[in-house]
């Protein structure tokens, strides 16, 4: 099948090199030259573990194209996906001006049948405003459909996801058009759930939203556990056990970040207040997940007796989560420029993720390694909980710091463990 994807972020490459590599000919289309230039050479804009090789492999068996020219990408295919940005406003709402401006150019060139699929995260309704925007802005008076056909990939494990998705979901106008859909996923062999566009638009946001509640919910729990004295960390593994509730996001931290979490639950609270109901529920998650990063720096604040001014502190993690390079929403962005204001200085390291840090911090010292960043530091701060943390030579990292202190913002270590070295520890939710 001839496919288009409009837009080469997280979701649109991941998703034309998957459909690429099913067998299908895909044109990948962004207005950004200087990306697209980079993808025809191979490079990946975007750190994602395989990435680089199925689309290499790909582009060299013929199957995956890159251009700046959406004319190019909508005349040569039948099914096009949108999945450009759509970014928060201030008041919560989501952004769709991207989306609402390729609608209009998929429908200036359309010249026989398409399929347009909203792949894009986007609030209840967009599939009806796109469909508005075409038939207002075609030229041609060719027939087309709107489909919603939400991502569920987790950035950091997006390839693998993409391949083993645990359901697909299709919000489609009509049978005829959903089983067109259903062809392109076939060859995945996974669950197909055929829906309305409404209910497949909603339910990438309720899933999100709930995913979030998780989150926050053990967090609240983890505030009482170091209150009473309990661990929070076996709290969740006995809830996990329960098979109703799962163990899946029940890790208790500085809170959820990233592309989709946060932005996801303001445009549902969004949309629940535009409807006229209740939002406490969502209100109550968000004001939680805001308060993780400030009750955490208050916690330092404490053990250096309310006063951080001329401290040196080491961060160990800068993206948002481990296997990318993503800085939305990073608990680190919030933790340094609380610190700074403070008048702490930094010294910071992450595996892939400095490059892009070095382009939004100032006066930060980037480090080669996690123990460079200790270097002369008075405590040592852990907010991405990768895997090379896990492994340190905790007796070489207390060697290097000039007080042996750390603040585990992802309770990658055990206390006791900790504590055998001669470190300080401070974790979230335990005694």
């Amino acid at each position: 099948m001839n496919v288009c994807v409009i837009g080469t972020g997280y979701v649109g490459l991941v998703t034309g090199a998957t459909f690429a590599d099913l067998g299908n000919e895909v044109i990948c289309v962004d207005k950004d030259e200087s990306k697209i230039e980079r993808l025809k050479r191979a490079e990946m804009p975007i750190y994602e573990p395989g990435l680089e090789e199925i689309v290499r492999r790909n582009m060299e068996e013929g199957r995956i194209s890159f251009t700046t020219d959406i004319a190019e990408g909508v005349k040569r295919s039948l099914v096009i996906f949108i999945a450009v940005g759509t970014p928060p406003k201030d008041n919560g709402e989501t952004d769709l001006s991207q989306v609402e401006s390729v609608a209009k150019e998929i429908a200036y060139h359309m010249d026989s049948y398409k399929i347009v699929v909203n792949k894009s995260t986007v609030p209840v309704g967009t599939g009806d405003l796109v469909r508005r925007i075409i038939e207002q802005h075609r030229r041609r008076q060719v027939d087309f459909d709107v489909v919603s056909n939400p991502e569920f990939l987790k950035e950091g494990s997006a390839v693998y996801d993409s391949m083993h998705p645990d359901r697909i979901v299709i919000g489609a106008p009509s049978q005829h058009v959903a089983m067109a859909l259903l062809e392109l996923y076939a060859p995945l062999e996974v669950p197909m759930l055929i829906t309305d566009v409404e209910s497949a638009e909603m339910i990438k946001y309720a899933s999100n939203a709930f995913l979030a509640t998780k989150i926050s919910f053990i967090n609240a729990i983890a505030n009482i556990c170091e209150k009473a004295g309990a661990d929070v960390m076996l709290v969740a593994k006995g809830m996990g056990y329960d098979k109703r509730i799962g163990h899946e996001f029940l890790q208790a931290g500085l809170g959820f970040g990233g592309s989709c979490f946060p932005k996801d639950t303001l445009s549902l609270r969004h949309v629940t207040r535009k409807f006229g109901e209740d939002s406490s529920l969502l209100d109550a998650v968000l004001a939680i997940n805001e308060d993780r990063v400030p009750r955490f720096v208050r916690r330092i604040e404490q053990r250096f007796a309310g006063d951080v001014s001329g401290k040196t502190f080491g961060i160990l993690g800068l993206a948002f989560k481990p296997n990318t390079d993503d800085l939305r929403e990073a608990k680190s962005l919030e933790i340094i420029r609380l610190l700074q204001e403070k008048g702490a200085r930094i010294r910071a390291y992450d595996p892939v993720a400095m490059e892009n840090a070095k382009a939004v911090l100032e006066n930060v010292t980037f480090s080669k390694s996690a123990y460079d960043a200790a270097e002369g530091t008075d405590a040592v701060i852990i907010v991405t909980d990768w895997n090379e943390f896990k492994l340190l030579n905790l007796e070489k990292l207390r060697e290097k710091m000039r007080q042996p202190i750390i603040f585990d913002g992802r309770n990658i270590y055990q206390p006791e463990r900790v504590r055998k070295y001669g470190f300080e520890y401070f974790s979230i939710g335990r005694p």
